[in-house]
């Protein structure tokens, strides 16, 4: 990633919160879509510059279009996985990259067509390289970034904790405490 380069992060759970921010440590400019207006909200505290709100605006990825001038964005933290990557495809640029980090949404329709179209990579993420752990850790340190936590759980009370990730109603990390 460059400075000036546009990012979409899908959501704003743990994952693409870091997104955004490491996004913004690296000069680019960060379309965030969230389902609440509230999380739009802290994610623009954060430094997203472009909200859109899929509940509202469930034609998202022509929202994406429409704000970058129909080129679309450089890169996309694709989320989602089946149930959004259509629309990831759709709103990346010609020669855009596509992380395909989680497989949140069920359903969709997958057609490969548009990676060949467009020339999009499509780079699936598990777990990088202890090489770039470091790096990122340095990056950090050196940012003096500081991870967004939205609710610690104890040990004791981590069935609480998976039950409200899967209510979706977290901004960021989600830390059960031992």
């Amino acid at each position: 990633m460059k400075a000036g380069e546009t990012v979409l992060t899908l959501g704003t759970g743990g994952v693409s919160s870091f997104a955004l921010q490491f996004a913004r440590m690296h000069g680019a400019r960060v379309h965030a879509t969230s389902s609440s207006d509230e999380k739009l909200a802290k994610a623009e505290a954060l430094g997203a510059d472009e909200l859109i709100n899929y509940r509202s605006t469930p034609d998202w990825d022509k929202e994406v279009l429409r704000l970058t001038g129909k080129i679309g964005v450089d890169h996309v933290v694709e989320v989602g996985g089946a149930g959004t990557l259509a629309k990831s495809l759709n709103a990346v640029r010609v020669g855009g990259h596509v992380a395909l980090i989680g497989v949140l949404a069920s359903g969709g329709e997958f057609n490969p067509t548009s990676i060949l179209m467009k020339g999009v990579r499509v780079q699936g993420i598990f777990v990088g390289s202890r090489e770039m752990f470091e790096d990122m850790n340095r990056a950090i340190e050196v940012n003096e970034m500081k991870p967004v936590i939205d609710k610690t759980f104890a040990f004791a009370d981590a069935r609480a904790a998976l039950q409200y990730m899967e209510s979706g109603a977290h901004f960021g990390k989600i830390v059960i405490k031992y």
